[in-house]
């Protein structure tokens, strides 16, 4: 069980697998939540359906009751069965799903996902992972699954199993270790409002992707509401001090270099966005765990996926 005033459990780490499937599958029928990979980042998974499973997501990652979780489905018809979808978010899923985009739309008034898992919203966050392990686990529970990225609220997201075990051990029973992450970067969060593709959170899927796809304006989204996950100004964070956009390093810095800056860990020696959103969150783990006092960032171009790994590293640095 997640942690419960001063009660711990043994985390278990288990490679993926039948063996590993068929133990999370016990764990999520019981209301318990599992960590898993996704081809994003590792998530934290229950059953959507079940309030108290929910809660137990909440408990072990110390997330405010005021950010909405994902749900993950298998396919385009189970989020359907949740949301009530447009043309445009159709031809989005179309082309993205299975995949790193997120889709915000509106709960069907029979939705069995409990309301505690979207804060209380009339909307639902729906997405379809592309990552075996995901897909299996959704195929072997026969449920929707809540998950959001399994760390502690506020912390580092976690690309491998050790993120995981650095802030969740003995808050969850069970972790399927079935190695990096691929895309390194939470997904895309996009709502269809207005005539218009609002991105709620940058990520892999770009905005011009969206807009060639959708055939719609592509905005960004600024401001105080909680519509979808990941929205809190103050998220990632490492737990000290970051400085981004640095030219140099002090020698009290951890030092995150791109391109031709070099540092303590380089994110791409060769200037590479998509190299850089896999690299990003192992690269402010390293540096939480360093002796040194701080961390400092190099400059990472703004286009692109860059939007995406920028707005990340500013969340990390309030």
């Amino acid at each position: 069980m997640a942690e419960r005033q001063n009660e711990t459990v043994a985390t278990e780490v288990v490679p993926f697998g039948d063996e590993a499937i068929a133990r999370a599958a016990e764990l999520i029928a019981a209301a318990q939540p599992v960590a898993v990979p996704t081809e994003t980042v590792y998530g934290l998974a229950a059953d959507a359906r079940s309030a108290e499973a929910v809660a137990r997501i909440y408990a072990a990652k110390g997330r405010p009751d005021f950010n909405p979780l994902i749900v993950h489905v298998p396919d385009l018809a189970a989020a359907e069965a949740l949301g009530v979808f447009g043309a445009a978010e159709r031809a989005l899923a179309a082309r993205f799903w299975p995949g790193p985009l997120t889709l915000v739309v509106p709960r069907r008034a029979d939705c069995p996902v409990a309301s505690v898992a979207t804060a209380g919203l009339d909307t639902i966050a729906l997405r379809v992972p592309g990552h075996r392990a995901m897909q299996a686990l959704l195929a072997a529970t026969g449920a929707p699954l809540a998950a959001p990225s399994a760390n502690a609220s506020g912390r580092v997201s976690p690309t491998k199993a050790a993120h995981v075990l650095a802030s969740l051990a003995g808050r969850i029973a069970l972790v399927i270790d079935d190695g990096a992450t691929s895309a390194g970067v939470e997904s895309t969060i996009v709502r269809v409002v207005g005539g218009r593709v609002e991105v709620l959170r940058p990520g892999p899927v770009t905005a011009a992707m969206l807009g060639e796809v959708s055939g719609l304006p592509v905005a960004g989204v600024a401001g105080a509401e909680v519509v979808a996950p990941g929205m809190l100004a103050s998220h990632y964070a490492p737990g000290k001090p970051v400085r981004l956009g640095a030219a140099d390093f002090a020698g009290d810095e951890f030092a995150i270099g791109f391109g031709g800056l070099a540092g303590d860990y380089n994110l791409s020696a060769a200037g590479d966005l998509t190299e850089a959103a896999a690299h990003l969150f192992d690269a402010l783990h390293a540096g939480a765990a360093s002796a040194k006092p701080r961390i400092a960032v190099a400059a990472i171009p703004a286009a692109g996926l860059g939007a995406a790994i920028n707005d990340r590293l500013a969340r990390a640095a309030v």
